[in-house]
């Protein structure tokens, strides 16, 4: 019996079996060595004869262990503990190799157990930090990113941040957040955050602090609003009296820039002084009258009072007696014979004036051209019209093509059609070209462009030039009267368009265009705001137009409404930037409207001035376009090699800058531009090469990546933000470089460049990147138009009045896409022209005619087939 139950005992049932393998109460955990302090590491099992450690696979000697026994009171069972102690000279022994672990084995009747591993590492902090905040001077309202890389240590620091010696709990204050990175971010900073900021690292060995950085938050001044105007020093006579404004609007503060330009305006003054009134001299006496008396007369001219000066005391006109001469009477009947004859005098003059205005009457209605506002062009297309005469067995076409290019010319035909009524559409067979009338009108056009020399020596005068680019490269100009044209610098897709008519008759003006940069111009950006455009001017600031001009310009917005919200700003003559219009908003004045396509916006403006487009994120889903471009040498002669990548706003002007930089330093274009979305999400954007053969090629940089901070990109203020990869080649006969480049956005999308090419062939530069626009930047009159200038006026004088069932303007917006900006051409005097304009802005030099005049005539379909059916 006694050996069936040993046999019992030591091959327990299979049910059993689980029950009596021991099993861990406590299990060995992670610990860190801290200096030379021996950590302990201790297990607890039941049931368990018997528990042993083993350290990286090596059974610990039963001398180092300390054991303790004792019974579960809930179920009986022995309770075995085990403890050791490791020292930091056991773990350094095969430090480097691999980690230092230590395992229990417990064992009972049933069989044996293992407890998790426990890894024994030594904890340590380095002093140095791998990157310290720097000291910065930033506007009020601006970003702020403190960067901040701990010591390497085991464990891994922990960072925290201290503002002058305390904390910053991001928690209590919203405008500061910590990047998984360990960055600062002031979302915006306020004359509160400047302060002394320290990062500090600590871990259970030690605590670092960085060096602290000086963040100084300043304030640049603002204008006050001008006072009013003193009233004249003098009371008479020439004086002077000013007005004043005070740098107050904001006050400058810790270095902030003070304001620009004068506090005091001075303006000469002239109060009239009063004049009293005196006689003139006494006039001969009259001849004696038929009552006997005869009378003198004088005036109160010599002076006349004026300015509030006294009148003349005394009578102006002196009688007397003449009976004691001879007294004579006048025949009768003179006064009638002096009426007679002057109602003869104006019957005359009557006479002559009837005869004046029959002849202008006659000469007025013989200039009128019977066809000036055929319904033709609604029902057939149209082409250019030829420089040359036509011949006199043609009548189709115009007599003369007005060619505006000089100083004076003159063509048949009427300026101003006539309009017709409801019979406007009953000719729908004509030719647009239709023959005009024998009446002949002189158009006058101004002179062609200035000199560039010549017109900036004029712009010198001014006091605005003070705030424009000194050269012409950046710049079109030119002198326009009321036919309008069209001004474009090259290669930025920046235009303006003056239709015609936008200039008064009889004036002329001289018009500039110009391009700024970043740097030139100041820009102040709130909050999360972004510039979106290039900052453009256009000239002389001030100037109304009778009619809007077109001001076209790229962007680099991928506009949503749900996730931007996009303003107009305008610089003022004070200098201050004011938003004139929001998109997407009703717009509070009639001066400005503005147009956003997927490329460029189109800003119609009836006064001039710079302009800019300014975004403000509503979302993190934000993001505006970014090219990407990478650039290098043509020529190697060295074993260092560098390879460029620009982060650019995805507009023409900024691209056009790098190519005309890249082109001083001798660079060429590798690769194919890519376009990146950037969101407004706090992350900065990395870069890095990948993928180049380590036999022939190694990279000169310490990091595997760089980073170019987020609001030096977001503002949009800094255009020319690249990084620079710094390569060896090992051997002056490599001449192949292939390898990738990656750029993304820290949790975000990224691009990859395939670069592949020879660096030892003298490539030419790349221009293709931007085809040269064909053109001169200005263009004056007709010239700078795809329309004639009298097919246009026939279609507004056709499409401008309400048609029946909306066959006008209206629909011809609609096919033309542009319906949804109905209420603005609704409230301008010529909607069609509005339509006409916006058009040339967009066509020019490119647009396609035929299909302009396919849908003009479609709408002239709709309205005569409308009126046929009202005649049966």
């Amino acid at each position: 019996t006694g050996a069936q139950q040993s046999a019992t005992v030591a091959n327990p049932a299979s049910g059993a079996s689980s029950d009596l393998l021991p099993h861990f109460q406590l299990e060995p955990e992670d610990v860190y060595i801290v200096k030379n302090k021996a950590v302990s590491l201790a297990c607890r099992a039941t049931p368990a004869t018997q528990i042993y450690f083993k350290c990286n696979g090596e059974w610990v000697h039963q001398g180092d262990h300390v054991t303790q026994h004792s019974t579960d009171r809930s179920t009986g069972l022995p309770v075995m503990e085990v403890r050791i102690e490791v020292t930091r000279q056991q773990v350094e022994k095969i430090f480097g190799l691999e980690e230092y672990w230590c395992q229990c084995v417990a064992w009972s009747s049933s069989g044996t157990t293992k407890s998790q591993k426990a890894f024994v590492r030594i904890a340590y902090l380095r002093k140095n930090f791998e990157q310290e905040p720097t000291a910065r001077e930033v506007s009020i309202e601006q970003g702020i990113v403190l960067p901040c890389r701990p010591p390497e240590g085991i464990p891994p620091a922990e960072v925290e941040w201290l503002r002058n010696e305390e904390l910053v709990d991001p928690e209590l204050d919203a405008n500061v957040y910590v990047t998984p990175e360990h960055s600062l971010v002031l979302r915006q900073a306020r004359l509160a955050d400047t302060a002394n900021y320290t990062c500090v690292a600590k871990n259970i060995v030690a605590r670092r602090r960085s060096a602290s950085a000086a963040i100084i938050v300043y304030v640049n001044g603002g204008w006050s609003t001008w006072t009013q105007w003193s009233g004249c020093s003098t009371s008479c006579g020439r004086g002077w009296q000013k007005r004043s404004r005070t740098c107050t609007n904001p006050t400058p503060l810790n270095g902030g820039a003070f304001c620009e330009g004068q506090n005091v305006q001075k303006t000469a003054c002239t109060t009239l002084c009063p004049v009293d009134g005196a006689w003139s001299e006494w006039s001969k006496w009259s001849e004696c009258g038929a009552e006997c008396t005869h009378w003198r007369s004088r005036e109160c001219s010599e002076p006349a009072p004026r300015n509030g000066g006294q009148d003349c005391h005394g009578p102006e006109l002196d009688t007397r007696n003449c009976t004691s001469e001879l007294c004579t009477h006048a025949a009768p009947g003179a006064e009638d014979v002096a009426l007679y004859v002057g109602l003869v005098a104006v019957a005359v003059c009557l006479v002559l004036l009837l005869l004046v205005g029959v002849l202008v009457y006659c000469r007025k209605k013989g200039g009128l051209d019977a066809d000036v506002a055929d319904s033709s062009i609604l029902t057939a297309g149209f082409q250019p019209v030829s420089i040359k005469p036509s011949k006199a067995d043609n009548p189709s076409l115009l007599t003369i093509q007005p060619d505006l290019s000089t100083t004076t010319m003159t063509y048949q035909g009427s300026l101003c059609p006539r309009q017709d009524g409801p019979a406007k559409l009953q000719l729908p067979n004509g030719h647009l070209l239709s023959p005009l009338g024998a009446g002949r009108h002189t158009l006058h056009h101004s002179s062609p462009a200035a000199e560039g020399a010549d017109f900036v020596a004029r712009l010198s005068t001014q006091s605005y030039f003070r705030s424009l680019p000194r050269g012409t490269n950046n710049m079109a100009y030119g002198t326009f009267n009321f036919l309008g044209g069209r001004l474009m610098i090259p290669n930025t897709g920046i235009s303006l368009l003056i239709p015609p008519d936008a200039i008064p008759r009889g004036k002329i003006y001289e018009v500039y265009l110009t391009l700024h940069k970043q740097e030139e111009v100041r820009l102040p950006l709130a909050g999360c705001q972004t510039l979106l455009s290039p900052i453009v001017s256009c000239g002389p600031p001030g100037v109304l137009l009778t009619r809007p001009a077109i001001l076209a310009m790229g962007h680099c917005v991928e506009a949503s409404a749900e996730n931007w919200s996009i303003r107009l700003k305008k610089q003022s003559c004070e200098g201050t930037w004011e938003d004139v219009l929001q998109l997407g908003a009703e717009p509070c004045t009639e001066l400005y409207y503005c147009q956003l396509e997927a490329q460029a916006c189109y800003v119609f403006t009836e006064q001039l001035g710079r302009f800019a487009l300014v975004g403000e994120s509503l979302s993190m889903a934000a993001s505006k376009r970014l090219k990407l471009v990478l650039f290098a040498p043509a020529a190697c002669p060295s074993l260092e090699y560098n390879i460029r990548v620009y982060c650019l706003s995805d507009t023409q002007d900024v691209l056009k800058e790098v190519i005309q930089l890249e082109k001083q330093l001798g660079g060429q274009l590798i690769g194919a531009p890519r376009v990146l979305h950037f969101k407004d999400s706090y992350h900065n954007l990395r870069l890095s090469i990948h993928d180049m053969p380590s036999s022939l090629w190694k990279s000169k940089l310490l990091a595997s990546y760089q980073e170019i901070p987020f609001y030096h990109i977001w503002s949009g203020l800094q255009p020319f933000l690249h990084c620079t990869f710094t390569l060896e080649r090992l051997s002056t006969s490599t001449c192949e470089l292939a390898c990738k480049i990656w750029v993304w956005q820290v949790e975000g999308d990224g691009q990859s460049f395939t670069v592949n090419f020879n660096i030892a062939k003298d490539t030419r530069f790349s221009d293709w990147l931007i085809p040269d626009e064909v053109g001169t930047p200005a263009l004056v009159g007709p010239s700078a138009f795809k329309i004639p200038f009298l097919i246009r006026q026939k279609i507004i004088s056709s499409l401008d009045p309400p048609g029946t069932r909306g066959a006008d303007w209206r629909t011809l917006a609609q096919k033309l896409n542009l319906d949804s900006h109905l209420s603005f051409f609704a409230s301008k005097a010529s909607p069609t022209a509005m339509i006409l304009n916006l058009w040339e802005a967009r066509h020019f030099p490119n647009g396609n005619l035929s299909q302009l005049a396919a849908a003009v005539a479609e709408v002239g379909k709709q309205d005569s087939a409308l009126f046929s059916e009202a005649e049966c």
